[in-house]
């Protein structure tokens, strides 16, 4: 079965850290253009970070300095380091795989979503 499952969500005081999982299963997501999209409160999702299938990397410029992502191909899972973290963080975060047409942050070039995990930063 291709599926996305995404840990690591919590509630962090401002300036803490997180560490964000996303395991793939049924395709190895090193093939694919690969993202973390994040939807505030009564907000739209966007996306904040990808990877490409050439480790290729980009950040939107709210999270560049901040925020990593990863993926390790032995357990076939996408990370996304949060270091630094603001209220405005406040998020539920998405893992997404692209629908294979070149690597963006945009929502409708991902085809495969992840259920989600909540972020919640206080101040």
């Amino acid at each position: 079965q291709v599926q996305l499952v995404e840990s690591g969500g919590g509630s962090v005081q401002a300036g803490g850290s997180l560490r964000l999982s996303c395991a793939a299963s049924g395709y190895i997501i090193g093939s694919y253009c690969m993202a973390w999209f994040r939807q505030p409160p009564g907000k739209g999702r966007e996306g904040i970070a990808n990877m490409d299938s050439d480790g290729s990397t980009t950040y939107a410029d709210a999270v560049k300095d901040r925020f990593s992502i990863s993926q390790d191909s032995a357990k076939n899972t996408l990370y996304l380091q949060m270091n630094d973290l603001e209220p405005g963080d406040t998020a539920m975060y998405y893992c997404a795989r692209s629908v294979g047409r070149g690597c963006y942050l945009d929502s409708w070039t991902f085809g495969l979503w992840g259920q989600g995990t909540q972020v919640t930063v206080s101040s």
